[in-house]
């Protein structure tokens, strides 16, 4: 057993030496694959000489040298399911990674998208010491924050402020140096079931690699797919994976709400499967090249060969119409669509100034599913690639590695480290104020 906040602080000082000695990896454990990248750090003063361009915006002068994939198995929903055939899949993939990078990896940050992740806002509000804010007073304020009781068994992932306000002014990103008298904030705790985690940590520990960091695999998609505008303004993230669906709301560059949908694109092919009476891998294939969620006059006519190798010569040459098949996936799709769109409701997304919503995943490829997307969640949609980062090869930039380019992003300049600070337990009296204390302390 681990408890997870009280390792996020020395994963922080692993990630950080990792970043120093230049390697670090990037794993995305999901239910249909294991991605693996090896991101170099060479500092952006290097990198702007040798390529004739300045580091992209919003990070720290890394390059991909290594990249790998290869099928999941025993995960589930997100979540480890069977652990030796996880660890024969992370090992398959890492090493594939580090041959083409030609180098050793010891460190991997870790996203993975299941364990019902639930979110939860934080207020504190306390008077200045002085009349300048200083760090002392950010993580006063930080701490005065009382963490609602989250239940047994589960651990907080991620915990970011996401605005502070000084006296009547509200939205400052970063307050230090600012002159007040009463200092408050808000924060976004994300909570999440302890067991997943500890199955990964667990997992990854097998593996002889050093656990350097996890997130949460809607977080991560959201800051590789949003452009910088929508990350500002507020838009949702839908990252439709394999086992389960991340649903990201952000607003001023911050991520306020986040939950997931225990349903994928794996469950559209398993209705193929049943529906054709063909094994999964077919079905797989049938929906990968002939699948669709808006059938035209054409689609009765366009007839798909299913085959097979059974050896009954009449069942491998069945043939169905594009029609049926669109028949069979579209109800599937619109139940995950249903459930999303409830999700943001009960986040209040409709709300927020601008309601932009980004399909990414291996999940939004369909064809149509931007306009069926549209029509059940009533808003501006768009497909969502994730943002291009240096020497990523050209068939890890779909939409599928949306989380892996993120955990990238993330690696390189991760929003939990900006307010790092130590504070002083023994000024509080209050119970509630020394538990919360205790708990920031403990666990930033």
């Amino acid at each position: 057993m681990i408890e997870l906040y009280e390792s996020q602080r020395a994963m922080r000082h692993m990630r950080k030496a990792a970043m120093q000695r230049g390697v670090v990896a990037v794993l995305d454990v999901g239910t249909s694959k294991i991605a693996c990248l090896v991101l170099r750090f060479d500092g952006t003063e290097r990198l702007s000489e040798t390529d004739g361009i300045g580091a992209m915006a919003g990070q720290a002068g890394f390059r991909v040298i290594g990249a790998a994939t290869t099928r999941s198995r025993g995960v589930r929903f997100g979540e480890i399911d069977a652990m030796q055939e996880t660890e024969r899949a992370i090992r398959t993939a890492v090493q594939a990674a580090q041959k083409m990078a030609n180098i050793r990896v010891d460190h991997v940050i870790a996203c993975f998208s299941g364990a019902s992740p639930r979110s939860y806002g934080l207020a504190g509000q306390v008077e200045l010491e002085g009349h300048t804010v200083s760090e002392q007073d950010i993580s006063r304020v930080l701490s005065a924050c009382d963490v609602p009781d989250y239940g047994e068994g589960r651990e907080v992932l991620h915990a970011q402020p996401v605005n502070f306000a000084l006296d009547h002014r509200s939205g400052l990103i970063d307050p230090r140096g600012q002159m007040g008298q009463v200092l408050s904030t808000d924060m976004h705790m994300l909570t999440v079931e302890a067991a997943a985690i500890q199955n990964l940590a667990h997992c990854v520990k097998r593996c002889d690699l050093e656990l350097a960091g996890v997130a949460s695999s809607a977080y991560v998609s959201g800051v590789a797919s949003l452009v910088e505008d929508e990350q500002e303004l507020g838009a949702a993230c839908i990252d439709l994976g394999g086992g389960s669906s991340g649903v990201s709301i952000f607003i001023k560059k911050h991520m306020i709400y986040a939950d997931s949908v225990r349903m994928g694109g794996d469950h559209v092919t398993s209705d193929i499967s049943m529906g054709l009476q063909v094994p999964a891998a077919t079905a797989e294939r049938i929906k990968t090249f002939y699948g669709g969620v808006v059938a035209t006059g054409m689609d009765d006519r366009e007839m798909i060969e299913i085959g097979g190798d059974t050896g009954d010569w009449d069942h491998d040459r069945r043939t169905v119409s594009r029609a049926e098949l669109i028949g069979i996936m579209r109800p599937r799709v619109e139940e995950i669509l249903e459930e999303v769109r409830a999700r943001l409701d009960a986040a209040g997304f409709d709300h927020l100034p601008s309601q932009q919503i980004v399909l990414t995943g291996g999940g939004s490829q369909i064809p149509g599913l931007d306009g069926l997307a549209s029509k059940i969640l009533g808003q501006q949609v768009r497909l969502g690639r994730p943002l291009r980062v240096h020497g990523l090869p050209q068939a890890a930039t779909g939409a599928g590695f949306a989380s892996a380019v993120g955990m990238c992003l993330f690696a390189a300049n991760p929003q939990d480290e900006w307010w790092d600070f130590e504070i002083p337990v023994d000024r509080y009296p209050a119970r509630s104020l020394k538990r919360a204390v205790k708990w920031f302390k403990d666990n930033w």
